[in-house]
């Protein structure tokens, strides 16, 4: 049963004879999804595909699927791992081609059609996974060789491929009555259609409110904030169909709820009523009553998975997602988390004394409140490390950071990148490179697409067009970046704060994962492991950002050409501790917050979502200064992503990170070649083809400890 992915070197022209050759491959009026794609490495061929051809190839896909379940199922001879679970890997090919384009663009590259069609396809396809999961004669084929397994000759990754692939028809209800069957295929119906309705709520809040300056409003902005908000209000007129639209952009600057637009303004603006409006917007999403509200729609989700858990036989559903995790229980996760949740809620009331101390120095007569912390906090950050962020983005252009990404992952495993000019892309803001190993053979193709627009979906992001797979032929992936920096403006590069560089190098090594990947079974390649593991390869990468060799190996002045001054890494280094407090209490809030609503049991009331939340962080006693990271409305990660009674994931696979760079910093060189080879082998190519703690101790040679994190983080009682 195929699972679905989360979803860059040799030069390689393609001349415009060549360019044209893809365009007219695919004949007038025939659905590019019914045609092979002969496109240089089977990319998407996306001027081609028109939002039409998109629901005809899902039901010829699904139709296809379902009768290529049916051939396995009727095949007359024994059921063995080659006729039924080999069988499966290769089924669903258009449906997954189809899948694959379609989900990447309705999140990074979306329309009002596309949101009707994810609307309308969500139910469809929960409907068609169940008839395949919940196959009564499929699944007994598997139960044979899975009983059978230990008269067979396997292989290692395919006896675990035979496991995961009998776990999830149990899982998905194979053992379950027909009627307990009807009643699972109607709760995913339903949970398939909120969770759509949810990413669809909270896009339209998050473009929904603008705050709309005139320039006797920026006070305390430095330049390129100002030019930014210029540029966004052009933009908005440009766009405008009226004369009264455009008159109400005329001169103006606008401010909207997306992070690159509202954290520049929260740092800087010294209009405090202005910050508690651009910040009221940003938390309250999904929390206005209107059409867009996702209250009811929170609870309802959490409801229905704890129906689907009891029906499966658990005690809440995040006893049944963690079953398949690192951490196996709820118990586990609460304990991880309260481990750091005590030390950083201290560090962020003692955050909040030092930031009350400059507002009192500064003669003002109110406390610190929530929208008031960005700005503050840069405050004390330039009281106590003399470091200004608006000195850091100079150095760190988007070019920059994407050179010193690539040579990073150069120098630890040889791997080039060539980017190519003379393929037709999604947007114009995407790029493309091809990706090739250290002997000159082709890996795979990486695709960035790194600045916000209304259109995409907030975050930052790994997909795929297409996955690895070595099972009949060498299948090399297509990987996606999608992130929401801020877009240039004038003949200025896209600059990125010191987070967005972090940002970068954790989806670039989600990237690694996907691309690196050398595994037979495409259901095992890349990121299909278990979510608190498969963050490790991510946020390893982040540790490399922030290495003086690496930082002066790509950080240069846009305008002069110089190279980031020592002095200035330094200041970035000592304050890298600085704010922790804050920074982890936000996110451990949210996972408490995670863990709390998928804790709950399948016979209780529907929840009030703002009760349920207040009363939850009143208990952890979070402080007012402080929202979680994501309050319920819009907490896309579990309420319509992959994360519930996941987002620990985060902590449990910095836990990972943190001791794994250890070791690379106990033999005194980050790019120690022993280490290196070991952590592709056994993190980046093995996918889900051994148990991940395993994999980890194979890298590692023991257990991760907490202690390095603790220290990484300013928590283990030390200084900052």
């Amino acid at each position: 049963m195929k699972k679905l992915l989360f979803f860059t070197v040799l030069l390689f022209f393609f001349s415009c004879q060549d360019r044209n050759k893809q365009s007219s491959d695919l004949k007038t009026g025939i659905n590019p999804f019914f045609e092979k794609w002969d496109t240089p490495f089977e990319i998407p061929p996306f001027l081609q595909i028109k939002d039409e051809h998109y629901m005809p190839a899902f039901e010829k896909g699904m139709e296809e699927n379902l009768e290529e379940i049916k051939n396995i199922i009727n095949n007359s001879e024994e059921p063995s791992f080659s006729n039924t679970i080999e069988e499966l890997e290769r089924t669903g090919k258009l449906l997954s081609r189809v899948q694959r384009t379609f989900f990447n663009l309705a999140g990074s590259n979306t329309n009002p059609k596309l949101q009707e069609l994810q609307r309308e396809l969500s139910p469809l396809l929960s409907a068609h996974y169940d008839k395949i999961a919940l196959n009564e004669g499929l699944f007994l084929r598997v139960e044979k060789i899975w009983k059978n397994r230990e008269n067979i000759d396997l292989t290692h990754e395919q006896r675990k491929l035979l496991e995961d692939t009998r776990k999830q028809f149990v899982r998905s209800g194979a053992l379950l009555s027909v009627d307990e069957k009807t009643q699972i295929t109607e709760i995913n119906s339903k949970i398939s259609e909120l969770t759509t309705t949810f990413g669809q709520n909270l896009l339209s809040e998050t473009n929904g409110f603008e705050l709309i300056l005139n320039k006797s409003d920026l006070e305390g902005l430095s330049e390129d904030v100002i030019a930014a908000a210029e540029e966004a209000a052009s933009q908005k007129m440009s766009k405008a169909e009226t004369d009264a639209e455009k008159e109400k952009y005329k001169n103006k600057y606008v401010f909207t709820p997306h992070r690159t637009s509202m954290y520049p303004f929260l740092t800087e603006s010294n209009r405090r009523d202005l910050r508690e409006k651009l910040y009221n917007s940003y938390i309250m999403r999904g929390d206005n009553n209107n059409d867009t509200d996702n209250k009811n729609i929170t609870a309802k989700i959490a409801k229905l998975r704890a129906e689907k858990a009891t029906l499966m036989g658990y005690k809440t559903h995040a006893h049944f997602v963690l079953e398949e995790r690192m951490l196996k229980t709820p118990e586990e996760v609460y304990d991880l988390l309260i481990q750091l949740w005590k030390p950083a809620l201290n560090r962020a009331k003692l955050e909040v004394k030092d930031m009350q101390a400059v507002v009192d120095s500064e003669g003002h007569d109110f406390k610190i409140a929530a929208w008031d912390w960005w700005q503050y906090s840069e405050k004390v950050r330039k009281e106590k490390y003399d470091l200004d962020e608006s000195a850091i983005k100079p150095y760190l252009s988007l070019d920059n950071a994407l050179k010193g990404v690539f040579n990073t992952t150069n120098k630890l495993w040889g791997i080039t990148f060539t980017e190519i000019f003379d393929i037709d892309l999604y947007h114009p803001d995407a790029r493309i490179w091809e990706v090739n190993d250290r002997d000159g053979s082709h890996l795979g193709i990486f695709i960035g697409d790194y600045f916000t627009r209304s259109n995409k979906r907030g975050g930052a992001w790994m997909s795929s067009f297409k996955g690895q797979s070595n099972l009949d032929s060498r299948e090399r992936p297509i990987v996606v970046n999608v992130c929401n920096f801020p877009a240039p403006v004038g003949d200025n590069p896209s600059l990125l704060s010191f987070e967005n560089l972090i940002t970068l190098f954790h989806e670039f090594g989600h990237a690694m994962h996907g691309i690196l990947t050398n595994v037979t079974y495409g259901s095992m390649a890349g990121t299909s492991g278990p979510r608190d593991f498969t963050e490790f390869p991510a946020q390893i990468l982040e540790h490399w950002a922030s290495e003086p060799e690496i930082l002066k190996s790509f950080a240069t002045h846009y305008q002069t050409g110089e190279t980031i001054p020592n002095v200035l890494i330094e200041k970035i280094l000592k304050a890298s501790k600085f704010n922790q407090g804050f920074a982890n209490t936000e996110y451990l809030a949210a996972s408490l917050l995670d863990m709390d609503w998928h804790t709950i049991s399948s016979n209780e009331e529907l929840k009030d979502a703002n009760k349920f939340e207040a009363n939850a962080l009143k208990e952890y006693g979070l402080i007012n200064e402080i929202a979680p990271r994501y309050r319920s409305t819009y907490f896309a990660h579990i309420f319509s992503g992959g994360y519930s009674s996941g987002y620990y994931s985060y902590v449990h696979s910095a836990v990972l990170d943190s001791d794994g760079f250890e070791a690379f910093k106990e033999t005194g060189d980050v790019f120690d070649a022993n280490l290196a080879k070991k952590l592709r082998e056994h993190v980046y190519e093995k996918g889900s083809t051994e148990e991940a703690m395993d994999l980890y101790v194979q890298f590692r040679g023991k257990k991760p400890m907490i202690e390095p994190l603790l220290k990484v983080r300013g928590l283990d009682g030390g200084s900052e």
